[in-house]
């Protein structure tokens, strides 16, 4: 890993490192509309699932769950988080349909991980707005989509149409996790999307509480 990546690996350790723990019961209440993206990926049968910053594992227990003939994968760049992951899919039962490594979002190869050459879905779900370099995560994610796949991403939105004191409040809370909400995302999916030939369709959700899209590849 890069320099850059090895001081974000010691400071989402460091800021996970208790937290993961109560990570899922306090988040489920905050990361609004993951559920709805995992519903909604559509994976085939037989085919492939990524989570870029898959954290905890729920999200992929989830999919794991709601698609039964996919393989999932998932990667993180926390080892505390990844130590929650593994423990969380050993005793759902999925060890055999869920593999981890550890890995830098910017910089991933699904090949030298995994030894997959291409992914039908990569989920990105709340994890943008932690990544400092996030937009060469987002395209780092597009390149291991492979073609005629889909890219589906959730993170939070800048809550313009909640009551002011209310997004005011939530950003000086993400702020304590060193999260900061990505104003142009959608934007950038769809700038993403045009550049390499693909589709997009992104916006705000839940009257910009988060934003949600996705990104299709062509076959």
């Amino acid at each position: 890993m890069t320099d850059q990546a090895q001081g974000h690996d010691r400071l989402m350790n460091a800021i996970y490192r208790n937290q993961r723990y109560i990570y899922d019961a306090t988040r489920k209440y905050y990361l609004l509309g993951r559920d709805r993206v995992i519903d909604d990926l559509d994976v085939p049968p037989g085919g492939t699932l990524l989570e870029v910053a898959c954290g905890t594992g729920r999200n992929l227990i989830r999919a794991a769950r709601r698609y039964p003939q996919a393989q999932l994968y998932g990667f993180d760049i926390s080892t505390e988080m990844l130590a929650t992951a593994r423990g969380n899919i050993a005793r759902a039962g999925l060890a055999h349909r869920i593999t981890l490594a550890q890995g830098d979002a910017t910089a991933f190869d699904g090949h030298a991980a995994f030894g997959v050459d291409g992914f039908d879905r990569v989920m990105i779900s709340y994890s943008l707005s932690m990544i400092p370099d996030w937009r060469a995560a987002l395209a780092c994610a597009h390149d291991q989509t492979a073609p005629g796949g889909q890219l589906a991403v959730v993170d939070f939105g800048t809550q313009s149409d909640l009551p002011r004191w209310f997004g005011a409040g939530l950003r000086r809370w993400l702020g304590l996790f060193h999260v900061t909400p990505r104003a142009d995302l959608a934007e950038a999916m769809r700038a993403l999307a045009a550049a390499h030939g693909s589709t997009a369709e992104a916006g705000p959700i839940l009257r910009d509480y988060a934003v949600a899209g996705r990104i299709r590849r062509p076959a």
